[in-house]
């Protein structure tokens, strides 16, 4: 891969830590979106309790992985949030880009050495070309 590539790509990793790792902290707690639509037809308090009305959201369980080492977008036995958050934010997106990574590295062409088009193998440094390639040359000419 070119130079240029593995900057674009070690820029986009650090950008994508630096928002997962720092910017994720200052996220808002009370998101809108599917929590919110569970909650309508309930009261709740300032804790986000429901302490009245009828809502799907009291019908909601905790989930088999809730005592996971990253449940609740955090680190387990890390007490500072800010340094939990971030952290299980970074530990994502390398987990993330591994697998990616990975995946793309599993797919790759792979590649052998170059033919001329007969089944013989180029001479280093020798320019690769096949049978139409050169035809179109040639009629690009004429």
């Amino acid at each position: 891969m070119k130079n240029r590539s593995w900057a674009f790509l070690a820029g986009g990793l650090l950008v994508a830590l630096l928002l997962a790792g720092v910017v994720s902290n200052y996220a808002s707690s009370h998101p809108d979106g599917l929590d919110s639509s569970l909650l309508k037809g309930c009261t709740v308090d300032a804790d986000d309790t429901i302490v009245g009305g009828s809502c799907p959201a009291q019908q909601a369980k905790d989930h088999e992985l809730g005592d996971s080492p990253l449940a609740d977008y955090g680190v387990r036995g890390i007490e500072n949030s800010f340094v939990s958050t971030g952290l299980s934010g970074v530990l994502g997106v390398l987990v993330t880009f591994a697998i990616g990574a990975g995946g793309f590295w599993l797919l790759r062409r792979r590649g052998g050495t170059p033919t001329d088009g007969d089944g013989t193998t180029a001479a280093e440094g020798e320019t690769v070309t096949s049978d139409d390639d050169a035809r179109r040359r040639a009629d690009a000419v004429s």
